[in-house]
């Protein structure tokens, strides 16, 4: 399976873990939802939704009551699939919200992750955020070191592509930083008490963890917009 497919599917089970849905609806919330989608066909999403189906991840149900689907089929038109989660494939998915390893930090697969940190435990969303961070402050070391090598053989237009680059990944750096200190002063404020440890809650709302914001007074969580997408400068 290339990386790519995999974050796909990693979506796919998280949006119908939250409510099932058809083609259609999968595809517009992934565009919508997750930018890092907002580039893909129908041929990418059906053999996708087919290997989930096979896996007993996902079972298919009729999108229509009984006449409309009959209605459809006269009309020549194919009955619209309905996609449901099962238990398997809520296990599943689960089990990949609590994977940390250095592929969540890549650009595109960290954009997936952020998108269903809402359903993630706080310490798994610190330990990927941390990654990230840790991950950018490598690249932006060796941009650094790159520019400083090259910088008198460049033109004045690349030369400010490039500090463009740097500065992109700078932002996303501070961006990362105000997450990660509103993560741990989120979790400090709800250390439970003595005698009281059972108000503690390990899976608590990304609200809890996001630093405030004008306007933002905790109606939504970061999957509802993703991540700043690294190839896109205006969502940093």
């Amino acid at each position: 399976m290339s990386r790519r497919s995999g974050i796909l599917e990693f979506a796919v089970l998280g949006l119908l873990r939250e409510a099932p849905m058809h083609g259609y609806e999968l595809r517009k919330r992934l565009n919508t939802s997750l930018g890092v989608f907002r580039a893909f066909s129908y041929g990418t999403l059906y053999p996708c939704l087919k290997t989930l189906v096979a896996n007993g991840w996902l079972i298919e149900e009729p999108g229509h009551a009984p006449e409309d689907a009959l209605a459809a089929s006269l009309a020549g038109r194919r009955a619209k699939i309905v996609y449901r989660l099962t238990a398997e494939g809520k296990e599943h998915f689960e089990e990949l919200l609590s994977h940390t390893g250095p592929d969540t930090w890549e650009d595109e697969h960290f954009a997936a992750r952020f998108a269903f940190f809402g359903q993630t435990e706080r310490e798994v969303r610190m330990r990927v955020l941390e990654g990230r961070r840790s991950r950018l402050e490598e690249r932006l070391e060796k941009m650094r070191a790159s520019l400083a090598r090259t910088r008198e053989r460049l033109d004045d237009y690349t030369l400010e592509l490039q500090r463009h680059g740097m500065e992109s990944v700078e932002r996303e750096v501070r961006w990362l930083n105000e997450l990660i200190e509103s993560e741990r002063a989120g979790r400090d404020q709800r250390q439970p008490s003595p005698g009281n440890t059972a108000q503690q809650d390990n899976t608590s709302g990304a609200t809890d963890g996001l630093p405030r914001r004008p306007g933002n007074r905790g109606e939504t969580s970061p999957g509802d917009s993703g991540p700043p997408d690294p190839s896109d400068d205006t969502a940093k």
